[in-house]
């Protein structure tokens, strides 16, 4: 049964904007925090924003400022708005559902994963 799914990556030339969209069964919506990861070629799998089930964001340092974390509760959808995109941040984005924490063993559930390329 797939619970999450990842949709929007794609490729985009730097400076430009992407909006990456995980889906999640109701269920999962409502008991779980999701959060976006991303993994580079040759990088470990880290997280870039996450958000709870009472609404409160988390994002690393170095998305601040770009990256937006946001849901539609209706549509038990989590939105990652990227702007301002940088090559580095070239890698497949994760979409991840877990109880508790942000550490990539907090989270049981996981999408395919969507790859985002920023060309220079």
């Amino acid at each position: 049964q797939v619970q999450l799914v990842e949709s929007g990556g794609g490729m985009v030339q730097a400076g430009g904007s992407l909006r990456l969209s995980c889906t999640a069964s109701r269920s999962m919506f409502s008991s779980n925090r999701i959060g976006w990861y991303r993994q580079a070629p040759g990088n470990q799998r880290e997280l870039v924003a996450g958000i709870t089930t009472t609404g409160s964001t988390i994002s690393a340092d170095s998305v601040k400022g770009r990256f937006t974390i946001s849901r539609d509760i209706a549509k038990t959808t989590v939105y990652l708005q990227m702007n301002s995109l940088k090559p580095e941040d070239t890698a497949v984005y994760y979409c991840a559902a877990g109880a508790t924490g942000w550490n990539l063993y907090n989270m049981g559930y996981w999408g395919k994963g969507t790859l985002v390329t920023v060309s220079s």
